[in-house]
């Protein structure tokens, strides 16, 4: 599927923004101004299925939405950053889009759900129960952290909810939770941020794995998921030497 993607700016520097669940290009515009003020820079942003402006769909496995990241964007792009669902999308196209880095932003590698034994059979015999209980823990949090982010910046996040296709979640969430990012030698450069919030969506554990495979973790420990909203400013300082380049 070619999703549909907003594209901004004509620099030489070219940089491609992957969502996270229930996001779509425009939840990048803070995060844009800060590329665009301090280079020449085209970004491509676009919205992944059941997002924005892309069309729905009747099936919703992680293997689909990097088919379609790797049917849209350009190959060989500077930088592709990926956020959350959006980073797990990346991490299984990243080896066909090979850009010159990879940037993980609390990236979706192994969610903390379970998957085996008993509890494991009980959680997903039920999932749109189970899921909706542990979504409001996360809800809670998310909503408070939220309400210190800037009234814009609110109103980009409420508006992409609406357009967001809320059928995909269970399928979605048991696909990675089933198929889990595991430690390896990355396929290019790559770079992890971390948040606050980090361990839901990858462990203490795989990130010290990864820096063993020669990766890249860093952190923004004062930030929440939602890093590149809450503060694009300090995401953009932390990375700066990755997305401008030398």
């Amino acid at each position: 599927m070619r999703l549909e993607t907003t594209i901004v700016g004509s620099g030489p520097r070219r940089i491609g923004l992957v969502h996270g669940l229930g996001g779509d290009a425009s939840t990048w515009e803070p995060f844009i101004e800060q590329l665009r003020a301090s280079g020449e820079v085209t970004v491509f942003a676009p919205d992944l299925r059941g997002h924005g402006r892309s069309a729905r769909a009747e099936s919703w496995s992680l293997a689909e939405f990097a088919d379609d990241l790797v049917e849209t964007l350009p190959h060989d792009l500077d930088v592709v950053v990926g956020h959350s669902l959006g980073g797990a999308v990346l991490a299984a196209a990243v080896a066909r889009l090979r850009p010159g880095h990879a940037v993980y932003l609390d990236p979706g590698f192994q969610l903390g759900l379970p998957t085996t034994g008993l509890r494991g059979r009980l959680f997903w015999a039920v999932p749109a129960l189970t899921l909706g209980v542990a979504a409001l823990f996360t809800a809670r949090a998310s909503a408070a952290a939220r309400k210190g982010y800037p009234e814009r910046t609110q109103r980009l996040m409420a508006d992409a909810t609406k357009r967001f296709d809320k059928r995909m979640a269970i399928g979605i969430f048991r696909d990675i939770a089933f198929h889990p990012v595991a430690a390896a030698w990355p396929a290019v450069p790559s770079t992890v941020v971390l948040s606050a919030d980090s361990k839901a969506v990858l462990p203490e554990g795989l990130a010290t794995a990864l820096t063993g495979f020669g990766w890249d973790v860093r952190r923004l420990s004062h930030l929440h998921h939602d890093m590149q909203l809450q503060d694009p400013a300090a995401t953009f300082a932390l990375l700066r030497d990755v997305l401008l380049g030398p």
